[in-house]
């Protein structure tokens, strides 16, 4: 059973992540008996090389310990990932060959601060940056809805989220507000360099003082009758937009 300072995490792609990219932070491999297949071979391998403990676990036991997910046969417990400070995420931007952050101001639903996060390690976004105040704590919910992102993905949580993004604009980062009516698509402004994707909170957008910070502030496209989406979704679909354009080939 995983303590307070650990996190139980599966699925195939999750667990080999972390045991590649942070393997000091896992403290122990469950896969589950009979899966000996290339793909979980695969991950025992990395597992032992890293030195860290594999265990085979029955079943039953796997979906005692995770409940009713799609685990893959393969859960870890690792040491949970500690939110950033500012100057880490400021000196973790500026290492960083274009930066992508994804900062959430003011979103109170940990369902949706977990989504978000989901989405954020698979658009492989550098960090997430939250208000301490006001805003939803990286609790046992977003946790599980993040399904192991959570452990991926650091959280940067800071005091003042309007000074935290004037230090990423001093830092070389350009910021991108997300608004029903912004007067500019996603599409058309350049998300490729360094930059930073502000959603605001539910319902009430972002906040004034937010918003001025901005160096543009775009909109999804929708024909739809609704005139706005649930903010991870919105997130999720602005990211991608994002990814999109990073991954289009350079031109002659």
């Amino acid at each position: 059973m995983s303590s307070p300072q650990t996190e139980l995490v599966y699925g195939l792609h999750t667990v080999r992540a972390l045991l590649q990219r942070h393997a000091d932070r896992v403290l122990r491999i469950y896969l589950q008996q009979g899966r000996a297949d290339e793909r979980a071979a695969g991950i025992e391998q990395v597992a032992r090389a890293a030195g860290r403990a594999v265990e085979r676990i029955d079943a039953g036991r796997l979906r005692v310990r995770l409940g009713d997910v799609v685990h893959q046969g393969v859960a870890a417990e690792v040491l949970r990932l500690q939110p950033w400070r500012e100057d880490e995420l400021l000196a973790a931007a500026g290492a960083a060959r274009d930066p992508l952050v994804l900062a959430l101001d003011g979103v109170q639903d940990p369902h949706n601060l977990g989504a978000c996060l989901r989405t954020a390690d698979a658009c492989g976004a550098l960090a997430v940056l939250v208000p301490r105040d006001r805003a939803a704590p990286l609790n046992a919910t977003a946790r599980k809805v993040a399904a192991g992102a959570a452990e991926t993905t650091p959280v940067a949580v800071v005091t003042n989220l309007a000074r935290a993004l004037v230090l990423l604009k001093d830092a070389g980062l350009w910021i991108v507000g997300a608004e029903a009516q912004g007067p500019q698509r996603a599409a058309d402004v350049d998300l490729t360099g360094a930059r930073v994707l502000v959603m605001g909170a539910e319902g009430s957008g972002l906040r004034t003082l937010t918003r001025r910070h901005c160096d543009w502030l775009v909109r999804l496209p929708s024909l739809g009758a609704v005139d706005s989406l649930n903010v991870s979704v919105a997130a999720g679909m602005l990211l991608y937009e994002a990814l999109r354009q990073r991954e289009q080939p350079a031109g002659p």
